[in-house]
């Protein structure tokens, strides 16, 4: 195996960690990574691993907080944010900034569609559907700026730590 693949795997593995971890640790509602994390993967990775990242990121700390009802909706969200990464062409903060809003807002509406369809609290009409929405707006404000933050987090801390090491990587190499 070529250290490059290796050291493929080892960021794969240890983005996936860290975003199952700060899914663990107390946060405020709706303050998570993977909005951020599945922009990022599918700005950087090929199809099936950038689908793979926040998917198995969700997958395994749902594991330890819970399925729920919603969970399909949830994850499809991710699978379109993902290919919504993959149009990403620069790095630009203009970009990123519009990625992650709209990223949000379509999160916000297919998983509040999710709620109302699958759930008994909402009746199963327009108006139904309007209150569903109405009532996770709360919730809205955390999503937007988590996935603000995690997105220009994974995008420019990963262009910060890449730079560090290849300098180092070049220092090593002159000594």
């Amino acid at each position: 195996m070529k250290k490059t693949d290796i050291r493929s795997k080892v960021s794969i593995f240890t983005i996936i960690l860290l975003a199952v971890a700060a899914r663990l640790i107390p946060h405020a509602p709706n303050f998570a990574p993977i909005g951020g994390l599945a922009l990022f993967s599918g700005a950087n990775y090929k199809n099936k691993i950038a689908l793979f990242i926040p998917l198995t990121a969700m997958f395994i700390s749902d594991i330890f907080l819970g399925f729920h009802k919603t969970i399909p909706y949830v994850y499809v969200s991710f699978i379109i944010i993902s290919l919504i990464g993959g149009l990403i062409k620069n790095n630009k903060w203009q970009s990123l900034l519009k990625a992650s809003l709209f990223s949000s807002i379509l999160f916000f509406l297919i998983t509040n569609f999710g709620v109302w369809a699958t759930g008994s609290m909402y009746q199963k009409n327009l108006s139904g559907l309007i209150q569903c929405y109405g009532f996770g707006v709360p919730f809205f404000r955390n999503t937007l700026i988590s996935d603000l933050f995690y997105t220009f987090s994974f995008f420019y801390g990963y262009k910060f730590l890449s730079n560090f090491v290849f300098k180092k990587f070049r220092l090593l190499k002159k000594a």
